[in-house]
């Protein structure tokens, strides 16, 4: 795991509206660019507070978090049917070899972001498939979310992106935030 877990006494707050300043549901969507045939897995899904959104735009959805407790608020929110809840921990995914269609992570990439998790995370997508994460810059002011101490700035993700052995094909820069998509090889 990265520099810490989110303190599930405060899922709540993962719940609020305020949250799509960081990424709209348009934005990830549109990243996404999903069909409605995809299995889908959202890493650190929390509350499933971003799964809700993509759901009804796939076909399968593995909502993933290391802490129990966060699928426990989910289930009491309502878990949609084309969502299963797992789990785990990054870096060592329960699903085969280019079983999912698209990975994304929503404000969650600070937690996580080790080579072990990346190239499981390169290992799980099939050919062609993307992964979408949304998170704090490390270039950021800090005036939201987790110290700056804990993220990582764009240049050390474009390193990390590449020691998986996907490519990048979209960073986008924001003053607190930053958006990147990447794929996985064609067989």
């Amino acid at each position: 795991m990265g520099y810490h877990t989110f303190d599930a006494a405060m899922a709540d707050r993962l719940e609020g509206a305020e949250r799509y300043r960081q990424v709209s549901v348009e934005e990830l969507l549109g990243a996404l660019a999903l069909e409605g045939t995809e299995t889908v897995l959202d890493v650190g899904s929390g509350t499933g507070f971003y799964t809700d959104d993509i759901a009804p735009a796939a076909d399968r959805v593995f909502a993933l978090d290391v802490q129990p407790v966060m699928h426990g608020f989910y289930s009491d929110k309502g878990v949609p049917e084309a969502v299963t809840p797992v789990t785990a921990v990054a870096d060592t995914l329960p699903f085969a070899d280019d079983s999912v269609d698209a990975a994304f992570s929503t404000m969650t990439y600070h937690e996580f972001a080790t080579a072990a998790s990346l190239a499981e995370l390169a290992r799980v997508l099939a050919p062609g498939g993307r992964l979408v994460v949304a998170d704090w810059s490390g270039d950021g002011p800090g005036r939201s979310g987790p110290p700056v101490a804990e993220r990582y700035a764009p240049a050390t993700v474009r390193e990390h992106v590449a020691d998986a052995e996907l490519t990048l094909t979209r960073l986008d820069e924001r003053p607190e935030t930053f958006l990147f998509v990447a794929t996985a090889p064609e067989e």
